[in-house]
């Protein structure tokens, strides 16, 4: 930990430290208020917006700036996606077809919404109208690498000097947002319609709240790290040769699909050194895809730096509370009906929530913690991180440039 010009540098060991704690912490605060745990609010949620409020006020009376490494945390969200790409047969995939293929025309629909809902707002009160685009997709469906790299596009194009603080506020208290309306909804859902699940699934994140811990030895654990350092090896040559075709994509993208390749061509007998099968759908997995994904999410809520946003949390509340609103009735009366009114399509909306306004790894925290109290949904977990993790950011790298156009 260093102290330099009113910054104190957190390296990315105890990041991780911190990270943990702040996961318990979310644990804890779960157990006792009654509320977080009855809908569900993921337990990095609940830890990470303590922190980060606590790390305000600290900021507020010190005048010191806390700044994380978060490499570590990078690395979490590349073994997560790894885990979900493992448990993805390719049986499973053929049945999720048709419902990715509605989710992702939804989605894509539901994206053109959001920027003319931006816009719309930030007319009306007076803003620019490219400031509605930033509180649309570029930052809430988008997330903050999304804001990150395009509102320097726009500040150069339309002159708005705030660019990059509007995105990353509104990227921030999106996924605050996402973070609280995935639960709430499929909970709203599941009692309203007596929605259970059609068949016991083993969980692909994390272990049933009423039911006990399996057991898991020290080489079940290894062997599932090893099948996903091994998904990961792939796919970063195949990171590296869709860069070569002139495609980019986050590496956790490419090792998703690794694992997914991996997954389907391995023969379910084939001798591996470890003597056992192939680990897919094993507990060890979802162990390990639960603490990354945890780990992960408490780090980046920890680390936002709410003392930045304060000037302009009024406009963007009022931009973001339409988009609450709009995120929601779209989830109620078009995802569910869509999707077809059962339980995986309750545990779809609540990814969805996630996905709307924040990104894909609260999409998938929000669908995890549903899943642990109410029973999983194999097919939410195949088909939500697709449309999200590829799908949304091909669709936006279209969707902002045409917005840009018709608001010069």
């Amino acid at each position: 930990m260093i102290i330099e010009d009113g910054v104190i540098h957190i390296d990315s060991f105890l990041a991780v430290t911190m990270g943990i704690i702040v996961l318990f912490v979310g644990r804890r605060l779960n157990q006792v208020v009654g509320f977080l745990k009855e809908f569900s609010i993921p337990e990095p949620v609940s830890g990470g917006i303590v922190f980060s409020v606590l790390f305000a006020l600290f900021h507020m009376a010190t005048s010191l700036e806390v700044s994380f490494d978060l490499m570590a945390r990078d690395v979490l969200l590349v073994y997560f996606f790894t885990t979900i790409g493992i448990n993805a047969s390719l049986g499973d995939l053929m049945k999720g077809g048709k419902p990715l293929i509605i989710l992702l025309a939804i989605t894509v629909g539901y994206m053109l919404l959001q920027n003319v809902t931006g816009i719309t707002v930030a007319t009306a009160f007076g803003l620019e109208p490219v400031a509605g685009l930033l509180s649309g997709t570029v930052s809430l469906i988008g997330g903050h690498g999304t804001a990150i790299a395009w509102a320097p596009k726009i500040q150069e194009q339309f002159g708005l000097n705030t660019a990059m603080e509007i995105g990353i506020a509104s990227a921030t208290f999106g996924l605050i947002l996402a973070s609280i309306m995935g639960g709430p909804i499929a909970k709203f859902l599941i009692k309203r319609y007596d929605l259970k699940p059609a068949e016991e699934q083993h969980l692909d994140v994390g272990v049933a709240d009423n039911k006990p811990e399996p057991k898991i030895t020290s080489y079940d654990f290894l062997d599932a790290m090893l099948a996903i350092h091994t998904c990961i090896i792939v796919g970063v040559f195949l990171n590296e040769g869709v860069e070569y075709l002139g495609l980019q994509l986050p590496l956790f993208v490419t090792c998703l699909f690794a694992g997914i390749i991996l997954s389907n061509i391995v023969p379910h007998n084939y001798p591996r050194i470890t003597g056992t099968k192939w680990p897919a759908n094993k507990p060890a997995v979802a162990l390990i895809a639960d603490m990354s994904l945890g780990a992960f999410l408490a780090m980046s809520l920890m680390s936002m730096q709410l003392w930045t946003l304060v000037d302009l949390a009024g406009p963007i509340f009022a931009i973001l509370g339409a988009q609450f609103v709009v995120a929601i009735l779209v989830n109620l009366f078009i995802i569910f009906p869509a999707m077809g009114k059962n339980y995986d399509a309750a545990v779809i909306c609540s990814g969805f929530g996630g996905i709307s306004l924040g990104s894909t790894p609260t999409a998938m925290a929000n669908m995890s913690a549903v899943a642990q109290k109410y029973g999983n949904s194999h097919q939410a977990f195949i088909v939500v991180p697709l449309v999200c993790a590829f799908f949304i950011d091909l669709a936006n790298a279209f969707i902002i440039p045409y917005f840009m156009g018709a608001l010069a």
